[in-house]
Order: structure tokens, then sequence, then C-alpha cells
């Protein structure tokens, strides 16, 4: 798939490029779970690009291979992730180390998890700048992590404070401070809302926004969450069960969807202007990924899957300009 990213012709190179990208996760004694298959997408400068699918679809995964960080069962076993005119696959660990948090960042779900229990917050976003920049001052190192607190709305004398005296919302924003410690072009957002509470997840969500303006950030943009779908990204892609559902501008995922799976998603989401509306669910479950149909992922939950569905998997279908869609429906 050679989508574009907006309905709208880039003239620019995209930032980062990633073609036919396929992750396995292979345990001793079982079947490999195909958790990623055959993803394609661009992320230009500035754009936020939502990734978006019920749990297990494979988002997490795909987030991770980016950075090369998968655990030891996962592999990559085909595709491209292309970053300044290099292939991120054929780099050298030591390479890729040089790629992280200097020019890709990761803002990882669940700040508490994420984050070191005993040291204090600005010890471990000044490891990042010490590890991954050429500064080593510590009076430098240290005006640069007050630097990166103001700019998310901490005040810098709280720099000393351990993870636990942070609430929620400021332990997120710990986090995005750390992603931008060394400046990165792309920044993956990994569900950065979760568990945060609906006035906390809007500041954060409107200093991602401002970030975007003022920094130029490109932003990979994890998430179930279609009302912060449409809030704050440029495009959307849709996956599920590890393959791309559905790809294209955020206005077209909402406004025109083609692939059933989307077009249930968006049932699903409360609508305000209807409020006794009853809400749509999606009947049966995700397939396991080591266990996965022969046709369509989705036909054994599509209310419009028919005899071909069943028996073999889609290709991914152009139907104009940055839109794709992978189902046999749209097929003239």
């Amino acid at each position: 798939m050679n989508g574009i990213v907006n309905d709208v012709q880039h003239k620019a190179a995209p930032l980062l490029t990633v073609r036919h990208l396929s992750v396995d996760y292979i345990s001793k004694g079982e079947r490999p779970a195909h958790a990623v298959e055959g993803v394609s997408f661009e992320l230009n400068k500035g754009e936020i690009l939502g990734l978006v699918g019920e749990s297990g679809c494979g988002k997490t995964t795909l987030a991770l291979s980016l950075m090369r960080l998968l655990p030891a069962s996962g592999q990559i076993v085909s595709g491209e992730i292309i970053f300044g005119g290099r292939d991120l696959l054929g780099l050298s660990e030591r390479e890729m180390r040089s790629v992280r948090w200097k020019e890709i960042s990761m803002i990882f779900q669940g700040a508490m998890n994420a984050l070191n229990p005993v040291r204090p917050i600005g010890d471990q976003i000044g490891e990042a700048i010490r590890l991954h920049t050429s500064i080593s001052d510590r009076n430098q190192i240290n005006r640069r992590v007050g630097e990166l607190l103001d700019l998310v709305g901490i005040a810098a004398a709280r720099k000393d404070q351990f993870p636990h005296q942070y609430s929620g919302g400021m332990r997120q924003r710990a986090m995005i401070a750390m992603a931008l410690a060394c400046s990165p072009q792309v920044v993956i957002a990994d569900e950065p809302t979760t568990a945060l509470d609906v006035m906390i997840q809007a500041q954060i969500l409107e200093l991602l926004l401002q970030l975007r303006r003022d920094l130029g950030l490109a932003i990979l943009f994890v998430t179930h969450d279609l009302g912060v779908v449409a809030e704050i990204c440029d495009s959307v892609l849709v996956m599920y069960g590890g393959v791309t559902a559905e790809y294209a501008g955020v206005d077209t995922i909402y406004n025109a969807p083609r692939h059933p799976y989307t077009q249930e998603l968006l049932k699903a989401f409360p609508d305000l202007t209807r409020p006794h509306e009853r809400l749509a669910s999606i009947p049966g479950y995700p397939p396991r990924l080591d266990a996965l149909p022969p046709g369509c992922r989705f036909a054994p939950r599509c209310p419009t899957a028919f005899d071909r569905c069943y028996a073999e998997p889609p290709p991914i279908y152009a139907l104009g300009t940055g839109h794709r869609v992978s189902c046999f429906l749209v097929d003239d």
C-alpha cells in the first residue's frame, strides 16, 4: 500500500514511511501469532496520525516495532521502516540507539509503570539527555530538564520529586517531557490519556496539539478512543486483527467510511446530538492471532460478509487519493 496520508497530496517527502510491515510473536512449542501483517502508512512533518482499533488488534506491537523495542518473542519478519532515507530494520543495534529518543521517541502507556519509582523525575529525564545527546555537563543537563518540565506545564523546582509525588496528569506530562528530551522529529504516543479523568485528558491533548504547533512534531497517536481521534488527528489508520482495515484522512473516516469494521466502530461511538439513541456493539470477539480465519479476519463478525470473504483475504484497494480499504465490497 502506497497510501497518501491526507486527502491533499503532500509535496514534501514523508518523515516516516512504513511499507508492508509484518511482526510475529514466536513462543517455543506454540504456533506463531501474526500480530501485524502487511501494514503500510506514511507520517509527515507536523501531522498527527491516529492508529485505532480494539484491544489486541496490533496497535502497540506496531508502535514498538518502529523503535525496534519488541519483547524477545517478537520478530519483524518482513517490511521496511524508512526514516531519514534509511531503512531502520537494516541498522545494527548500536546504530539504532542513535535513532531512539534523538529522532523517534515514545510516550509509553501507563506513566506509573514506565517511570522508575525510586529515582527523581529530573534524573530520569536527564538520563535520556546524557545517553542520547552530546550534553554531558551536569549544569547544562539540569537547565535542559527545567526547560522541558516548564514546556509541559510542570514547575522546574519539582524535578527532584519522585513519581509517587506527582498526580496522574503530572506523571503523564513528565513522560511527554522525557519523550521530548532529545528534540525528536517523531513522537509515538501509546494511549497517553488512558486511566486519566476527562479534564486531565483534555489538558494532555491540548498539550500535544500545542507541541505540534510549536515544535513541528509528527505524532503517531495510538488509541481506541474515536472521540480523541476526531479532535486531534489529521489522518487515521484503522487496524483489525493485525492488518489494515481502512486508511484515510480523518474527514473521510468519519464522513465516508467504506470498511464495515470502521462503520461498526463509528456506530458504537456516542452521538451527542441523539442522547437517547441506544449504542450499537460489534458481536463476537477479535480473532486469536495464532488461529486466524482463512479469509477476511473481520468476516466472522461482519454484518455484510459473503462467501468470498470466508475463502480469501481481501487485498487493499485504492479508492482515491489517500483512501485505502481492505474489503471486497469496494471492488468495482
